[in-house]
């Protein structure tokens, strides 16, 4: 069961989880962070660091976002491996509370 970036993250792209992770499972895409599945040791790091509330495991997505599993699967095959903290996105203040942000992604 691995964890899955989801809806909050879009646009905001806080990357403290990054700092946090033992095993080096994020990836960086334009707008947001991706969780690799095959990676990912689900040891719930990234969880409490996440100041989105945007991870989550794969089988406690919202209904409504289940579209991010295999959005995360996919642009962790894709994007760039992300080792180190970096600013957020600069559109966070922006976007930080909107909902429904999938089509920004």
């Amino acid at each position: 069961m691995p964890h899955v970036v989801t809806d909050p993250c879009v646009r905001c792209k806080f990357t403290d989880c990054v700092d946090v992770c033992p095993v080096d499972c994020f990836h960086e895409a334009e707008h947001l962070l991706v969780i690799d599945p095959e990676e990912c040791i689900d040891c719930g790091a990234c969880v409490p660091a996440c100041p989105v509330e945007a991870i989550v495991l794969d089988e406690d997505v919202p209904a409504d976002q289940l579209v991010y599993i295999q959005l995360n699967a996919q642009l962790s095959r894709t994007t760039p491996l992300i080792f180190s903290p970096k600013d957020p996105h600069p559109e966070v203040e922006k976007y930080r509370l909107v909902k429904g942000k999938y089509g920004l992604a």
